[in-house]
């Protein structure tokens, strides 16, 4: 049995997917959310990692994906190898992140490297999964860019190798699945580095649109997400993260997924092609409206 935590999360998802329907019968997902929906071939575990019973979680699990974030992350990546090791897990994989490679001192940074220390002083067999900027934070700019063809975003000079959730969910399940993984850091990202200017400007040209890219205030975004109900202290841990972009190394592409995956990883232009439903034009948002007042 896999243990996938954070399962209904950007890659947990992407994980759940990667994994089936091969693992069908054979994969466990961990949520809080009781209302939760699954694919078929998935069975749903409702618990939370800082004080739920995790024996009965891992009972039968032999290999756990562990996917932790906010401010517990050390926390709950103590508490799952701790209960892994009691269990007899064989194997555990963590995303983490880029930074943790690269002295990197945040404070999202600080508590993934934390966890990761637990995890290798579990004794459990693990490998960590540190990637880059994911493609998916593009999605935070559909409402800005339906508005007024517009994105507003910090860090104009930062670049970084954005990496598509769903290569490092292959690598994940590459990891879970097949020997040959035990003690290796793989830094995940995707071919090129770009800056948030060229990833509007890609965007562009995959929507047909004439997007703009304006450089804002790190405290607006910081803001921003605390309008959508995050906590601020957590807000600005992420918006530290984020500034990681501006640190070197993170345009540097590697060729971590192909090692893992037999295949090059995809592009950003790739992945907003798959995604170009997610950002509707303004005129499609206005024709919704309208039938939404009709009724």
């Amino acid at each position: 049995m896999i243990l996938i935590t954070g399962a209904t999360g950007t890659v947990g998802s992407e994980v759940v997917k990667a994994l089936l329907p091969a693992q069908a019968g054979h994969l466990r997902v961990l949520t809080r959310n009781p209302d939760a929906v699954f694919p078929d071939g998935a069975q749903k575990v409702v618990a939370d990692l800082a004080d739920s019973d995790l024996a009965p979680v891992l009972d039968g699990v032999h290999a756990v994906f562990s996917i932790t974030d906010g401010l517990h992350i050390a926390a709950h990546d103590r508490r799952i190898a701790a209960a892994a090791q009691r269990a007899g897990v064989q194997r555990i994989v963590k995303l983490s992140v880029r930074n943790v490679g690269h002295d990197g001192t945040d404070p999202i940074t600080t508590l993934h490297r934390a966890g990761e220390e637990a995890i290798r002083d579990s004794g459990l067999a693990w490998t960590f999964l540190r990637p880059t900027a994911f493609m998916s934070n593009a999605l935070n700019w559909a409402g800005m860019i339906a508005a007024d063809q517009v994105v507003y975003a910090p860090f104009a000079a930062g670049r970084a190798a954005v990496v598509d959730p769903a290569d490092i969910a292959a690598v994940a399940a590459a990891c879970l699945t097949q020997d040959g993984h035990f003690r290796r850091v793989y830094e995940l990202t995707g071919p090129e580095p770009l800056s948030a200017a060229d990833q509007v400007s890609l965007l562009g040209e995959v929507l047909w649109r004439d997007l703009r890219y304006v450089e804002t205030d790190p405290a607006d975004m910081v803001a921003q997400m605390v309008s959508y109900g995050m906590p601020e202290e957590q807000a600005q841990a992420v918006v530290e993260l984020f500034g990681s972009t501006l640190e070197p190394y993170n345009a540097k592409p590697t060729d971590d997924v192909t090692a893992v995956t037999g295949r090059p990883a995809r592009s950003f232009t790739d992945w907003a092609k798959a995604h170009r439903g997610a950002f509707p034009s303004p005129e499609a948002i206005q024709d919704a409206a309208t039938i939404e007042d009709s009724r």
